[in-house]
């Protein structure tokens, strides 16, 4: 009684709230959880949920795996590795390799990927079906706090959980509709020759070098002075250096004013006054929770003025059985976060365990040409957050350079707060970025402090080792 009288105090759900804490199943409800969407969030708490013993139901009317899946991480990262190739055949003269001119067949690659997609899918239907989870192919609305409208039939559970992501939107301007978004991006028929990337995030500059690397010519414009907010400064510009050289072209301060379609393609009207034409304007101007047209409002659960659904540290809405996870919710918008919290709501609600999910030091990757890897705070936050800073900042050309002839550098930086020594940010714009930092991601949520990594034998020769030999602090700030 004294353990859950503190985990009351201290805001923690009471065993109250779970269905299963007692040892009795509500028998009153069809399902202890009913879950709306089957992408990775949905799908991690439903599997869980059911391990923990609760009867546990799906609804999904697209594809199973989510964005992350069919719309996003997957799909782009096959279609980054098959940007890099043009460079690879270019760097092999170097290494005395004769190769013939290479030639890409676009839909090669497009069939490839999505018969990989549809593996995917499958093994998603697969693991739910295993985990004894029904799956409802069809779209679910919530009419009250536990009444589910699924198809054309009614279903009640005890909880109900929202996991059905974000969606991306399009810049309010004349002919907007000639454009595209990211979705339409992985099924586009032939690849344009000349494109246009709207938006600053990491999903344009991602397509930005998925679409140069592939042959295209492509332009990108963002209204702010630089693109990629929220990450460090010194990645933000060492990226943009290095998309310039190897030939996409970068306009900053820039927006479309208006599209107009014509014989020769899209005319793109831009703030600057000029106007370019080209084959394909793709929209990567950011994305919105997917919260429309689920009942929500209806039943009680306030949506943040982004339409987000807020949610407290244990993911339940502002109605206690209805909890939401994952982009929806539009707190860290990464498919790992949305599995963390998945999990963890099963555990609080089926495990007597209650969890809150950990948003402190997420590791992420933006897979740019070259990449960035990223874990903690940049320097901008971590002068907030802890005043006096030593900066460790490394440029250099990696080995494979040398003799490739390519002019890329590599940038690493380390972020120490002054007082404590603790390594409180590591940045990286570089081959395998996201591979190495996903490593010290490890060390940085240990707490790692500067003679830590000082005291770590670097392998030679990598990349990785100049983040363990940086002796000197390029710049103390205050």
């Amino acid at each position: 009684m004294e353990a859950r009288a503190a985990r009351v105090r201290a805001g923690e759900p009471r065993l109250a709230d779970n269905p299963l804490g007692e040892g009795e199943r509500m028998a009153e409800y069809d399902y202890d959880l009913f879950t709306i969407g089957a992408g990775s969030g949905g799908v991690r708490g439903s599997r869980a949920s059911a391990r923990y013993g609760a009867r546990v139901a799906v609804a999904e009317d697209s594809d199973l795996g989510g964005t992350c899946v069919n719309l996003g991480c997957i799909p782009k990262k096959l279609f980054v590795y098959a940007a890099h190739f043009s460079e690879e055949v270019e760097d092999a003269a170097g290494y005395g390799w004769s190769v013939q001119t290479p030639h890409f067949d676009w839909r090669t690659l497009l069939a490839n990927k999505d018969r990989e997609i549809a593996r995917l899918n499958g093994i998603y239907q697969r693991l739910l079906e295993q985990a004894g989870v029904q799956v409802f192919r069809e779209r679910a609305r919530i009419l009250d706090p536990h009444t589910i409208q699924v198809g054309d039939q009614r279903v009640s559970a005890r909880n109900i959980l929202v996991a059905t992501g974000s969606w991306p939107c399009r810049p309010d301007v004349p002919g907007c509709e000639l454009g595209i978004t990211s979705n339409e991006a992985f099924h586009w028929e032939a690849l344009p020759e000349r494109v246009l990337v709207v938006g600053g995030g990491y999903i344009a500059v991602e397509f930005a070098g998925i679409l140069h690397g592939l042959g295209s010519q492509v332009i990108q414009i963002h209204r702010g002075p630089l693109f990629l907010r929220g990450f460090d400064d010194d990645v933000r510009s060492h990226l943009a250096e290095e998309m310039l050289k190897k030939g996409v072209d970068l306009r900053f301060g820039t927006r479309v004013e208006k599209l107009e379609g014509g014989p020769g393609g899209i005319g793109a009207a831009l703030s600057d006054g000029s106007v370019i034409e080209v084959d394909q304007v793709l929209f990567a101007t950011g994305r919105e929770p997917r919260s429309r047209n689920l009942g929500l409002e209806e039943a009680g659960v306030r949506l943040e003025p982004n339409g987000a659904i807020a949610v407290d540290a244990y993911s339940r809405t502002s109605v206690p059985s209805i909890f939401a996870i994952g982009d929806v919710t539009d707190r860290i918008t990464l498919t790992p976060v949305a599995l963390a919290e998945g999990e963890a709501l099963a555990r609080t609600l089926f495990n007597d365990q209650p969890t809150r999910p950990d948003h402190l030091d997420v590791p992420s990757a933006v897979f740019s040409q070259p990449p960035i890897g990223s874990c903690g705070l940049t320097e901008d936050q971590a002068r907030e957050a802890y005043g006096e800073l030593d900066i460790y900042r490394s440029k250099f050309r990696g080995l494979k350079h040398t003799l490739s002839g390519r002019n890329e550098q590599t940038l690493m930086k380390l972020v120490v707060a002054r007082a404590s020594q603790r390594v409180v940010g590591l940045h990286m714009v570089g081959p395998e970025a996201g591979e190495i930092v996903q490593g010290f991601a490890v060390a940085i949520k240990m707490g790692a402090t500067k003679a830590q990594f000082d005291a770590t034998i670097g392998i030679h020769p990598t990349a990785a080792e100049e983040l363990v030999t940086m002796r000197e602090p390029v710049k103390p700030t205050a």
